[in-house]
């Protein structure tokens, strides 16, 4: 398979949008466009799949190599693992999620189409990079269209939010370069060249003291795009800004670059860096999980209760790569599809209730299950995934980084784990809190209604109801049957662990 049909079918599809003047010829487009990517996505997982029992022990699959700059060894190099396989496959059913729920955006709807599709672009290309200045280059790519989506269709204060989040991120790219640069400028293939070959760079000896230097640019700069404390701040105001597809993309895809950047890059070509400064990894990722879970508490708007909970759930990704076993590994990949499901799921879920009641305070709201039914169904299931409850993917991930964590037999990790796991108790009140005050009990008037909050108040339309169950079937196919993500996650966490495992001996 050509992998470079990934990042070319959002991108034409993306330009075919632009000369086009109807909703309606817009809106079609986008749709064949975004259901094309999931279908290549499951095209891509079956023959990965293929080849994997086929017999088929490559590092990376479907790899293609051209030279792009000659004199500075630049090349567009991509291929496939395990893991990139999920990332692209979560990738196009938030995609395929976030065109459904913005079908009735009238305001510039060719434009915002263009600049989610253009955004998915970025998000695959980052993810079959096999060079680091192609993924660098991709990286970028998608940071562009975030600020434009939330300063345009964003609401509140969505200039500050989107500048924020402009300025948070540029910062995290330029932390990300600064530590590519210094791989790349200590590395030699023989003929007195430098390389950004990403499988090149982890087969060399990089020098300990190197990797010390240039691992806290690379983790630290990812990072800020996966909610790193205390680089979390751009979160919270970006997503209860944005529109919700662009909520729906910032949490469930970009988000994940930043995860995807800290393990196949800082921890997968600086292993030995990252066994000296995991210790400083887990204490930030503990922290993280637990006071984005008591921050969460103190919220009354769903859209800050769901980005404050993304800040607790991504702590368990940086949580399982700190670990550094190959259990905790998978786990935090794992939490990556999950969370960009589940957070999906939920945004799309607040954006419905707000289209309806122009209201995201819990104070305002309640009894929406008496009018809105299948809309407060879906709260109530990206509730229940969020704190963990069996049968979603949400336990699953979690409990597969608990175990990898409790593999360390140290005490220090331990005591992290337990942590960790403390946090579900916090995650569990301020669901049920949100569920039971919005979804469940009378039905409470609302600012705008005249006779009991109801005019008006309608269920979900078609669109909707496909973007929620085309979510809800990925969280329940990982919930109840997790070995097939597992399986496809095991060689590249395989591939991970032989590098860390120079270092480290616990797996």
């Amino acid at each position: 398979m050509n992998l470079s049909i990934l990042i070319l079918l959002p991108l034409l599809t993306a330009l075919v949008i632009l000369p086009l003047k109807g909703l309606k010829q817009v809106r079609v487009v986008s749709l064949i466009g975004s259901s094309l990517q999931l279908i290549l996505a499951l095209s891509l997982l079956y023959l990965y799949w293929k080849e994997r029992s086929d017999g088929n022990i490559a590092t990376m699959l479907f790899e293609n190599n051209y030279t792009w700059y000659a004199s500075l060894n630049i090349n567009y190099h991509v291929g496939v693992d395990g893991i990139s396989v999920a990332m692209i496959l979560l990738s196009s059913f938030v995609v395929l999620a976030g065109i459904l729920v913005s079908w009735n955006v009238e305001k510039l709807s060719r434009e915002f189409f263009f600049l989610l599709l253009f955004l998915s672009v970025g998000a695959y290309g980052f993810f079959i990079s096999l060079d680091l200045f192609t993924l660098f280059f991709f990286l970028e790519v998608a940071v562009i269209p975030k600020f434009l989506l939330i300063g345009i269709w964003g609401s509140g204060k969505k200039e500050y939010s989107a500048m924020k989040l402009a300025l948070m991120l540029m910062t995290g790219s330029a932390l990300v370069f600064v530590g590519l640069l210094g791989l790349y400028f200590n590395t030699n293939t023989g003929n007195g060249q430098h390389t950004f070959d990403i499988l090149q760079i982890a087969a060399m000896n990089i020098s300990p003291s190197i990797q010390k230097f240039f691992f806290p640019f690379a983790f630290v700069g990812f990072g800020v795009f996966g909610a790193l404390f205390s680089f979390h701040t751009w979160v919270p105001d970006g997503h209860s800004s944005a529109p919700t597809a662009a909520s729906m993309f910032l949490a469930g895809i970009s988000m994940k670059l930043g995860g995807y950047g800290c393990l196949r890059v800082a921890t997968f070509l600086m292993p030995e860096a990252a066994h000296q400064y995991s210790w400083i990894i887990i204490i930030l990722a503990s922290i993280a999980i637990l006071y984005g879970a008591f921050a969460t508490m103190m919220q009354t708007d769903l859209k800050y209760i769901n980005a404050y909970s993304s800040v607790s759930h991504c702590g368990f990704v940086l949580l399982g790569i700190g670990m550094l076993t190959k259990t905790a590994i998978t786990g935090a990949v794992m939490q990556m599809v999950s969370h960009g499901l589940m957070t999906a799921l939920f945004f799309a879920g607040i954006g419905m209730i707000y289209d309806r009641t122009h209201t995201r305070q819990l104070a305002q709201l309640g009894g929406l299950m008496k009018v809105m039914p299948f809309i407060s169904t879906v709260f109530v299931i990206a509730g229940l995934c969020s704190l963990g409850l069996p049968g979603f993917s949400g336990f699953v991930a979690e409990v597969t980084v608990f175990m990898g964590s409790w593999q360390n037999a140290d005490s220090f990790y331990r005591i992290a784990t337990i942590i960790a796991c403390a946090s579900i108790v916090v995650t569990a009140v301020y669901i049920l809190r949100a569920v039971g005050k919005a979804i469940m009990g009378p039905l409470t008037p609302l600012p705008l209604s005249t006779s009991g909050g109801s005019i008006g108040l309608t269920d979900a339309k078609w669109n909707e109801k496909w973007a929620a169950g085309l979510l809800i079937i990925g969280i329940v196919a990982i919930g109840v049957a997790p070995f097939w993500l597992n399986e496809l996650i095991g060689p590249g966490a395989e591939t991970l662990m032989k590098n860390i495992g120079k270092i480290v001996m616990v797996k």
